[in-house]
């Protein structure tokens, strides 16, 4: 069986397309296509509160060109997510709708709890009984959950994400409460504290870090990367760095949030998996496909 997972966010929007393989102890997504294409829709919402008319007709282009590929790969089941700019952006509904009328395709713009479970799903297998934090960097939002003995206790969505202070339009407010809610939330008696960050300016972080898979990043060199990263110009962040130049503009403010969040938790290392929104979509549609009895699940 063919999945695939659509995550419109707010500075790219990326498909997956993965095959199911199972006979082993365990069912496995092995990967059929990856598409990340920089459509970056949080620059309308939070500078106008709007998406565009160009805006709105890139976007119908690339749903088409997402549609044919699921009909190429002949997918058997998928989901459209859209996160923080379109839930936000005054006709964010409406472009959903014209496109469910134009194209077929159903968009489901997700509150940022539904955004935090599915990411929690990809991040479980990740997590051991010990505390950790997750930090989920988007261009719009960052979701924070707090994991104590292998259970989520606390999770919480936030207006501050790469784009939006790229744009300068984050509150101070918010990065307060944000402030607060960390310090009162992850206790002292939970022990030492592990983050978990995904995203993928923190993914590109970690590559730099030149860091094995599984590996642990500490506070420090992710202080020593942004500053690195800081000195650079754009145009020598994308040749020197090989980023794109979606990346080489967010980057900065992304991992500024990283760095905020792991200092208020008295966090001193941090874990990436490679995995994010997408994977958790992917985990959602097999396990609705599973309760629908069209893939058997044997243990």
């Amino acid at each position: 069986m063919k999945l695939a997972a659509i995550d419109i966010g707010s500075n790219a929007i990326r498909l997956q397309i993965s095959t199911i393989l199972e006979g082993g102890e365990k069912m496995l997504f092995k990967k059929l296509e990856y598409v990340r294409f920089p459509l970056r829709l949080g620059h309308d919402v939070f500078t106008t509160n709007r998406i565009s008319d160009g805006s709105i007709a890139k976007f119908k282009k690339l749903m088409k060109a997402y549609k044919l590929l699921l009909e190429l790969y002949e997918v058997d089941d998928y989901m459209f997510c859209a996160t923080s700019a379109m839930r936000e952006s005054e006709n964010g509904e409406e472009v959903a709708r014209q496109v469910k009328e134009e194209l077929g395709v159903t968009i489901n713009i997700i509150d940022g709890h539904m955004e935090a479970e599915f990411i929690n799903k990809a991040i479980f297998s990740y997590l051991g009984n010990e505390t950790y934090l997750h930090i989920d960097v988007g261009g719009g939002s960052t979701e924070l959950n707090l994991f104590v003995k292998g259970k989520k206790i606390k999770t919480r969505s936030f207006k501050i994400g790469s784009v939006r202070i790229l744009e300068h339009h984050d509150s101070p407010v918010m990065w307060e409460d944000m402030e607060h809610w960390v310090r009162e939330n992850v206790k002292p008696a939970y022990g030492k504290v592990t983050a978990v960050g995904t995203g993928g300016n923190i993914s590109k972080i970690f590559e730099l870090a030149q860091k094995k898979p599984g590996a642990t990043l500490s506070l420090k060199k992710v202080k020593a990367i942004k500053e690195e990263i800081e000195s650079l110009t754009i145009d020598q962040r994308i040749y020197q760095l090989q980023m794109n130049p979606d990346r080489a503009d967010v980057i900065v403010p992304a991992s500024g949030i990283y760095i905020k969040v792991m200092e208020w938790a008295h966090s001193n290392s941090i874990i990436v998996p490679d995995v994010g929104l997408k994977d958790g979509i992917l985990l959602h549609v097999l396990e609705r496909n599973i309760q629908q009895k069209k893939i058997e699940f044997k243990k």
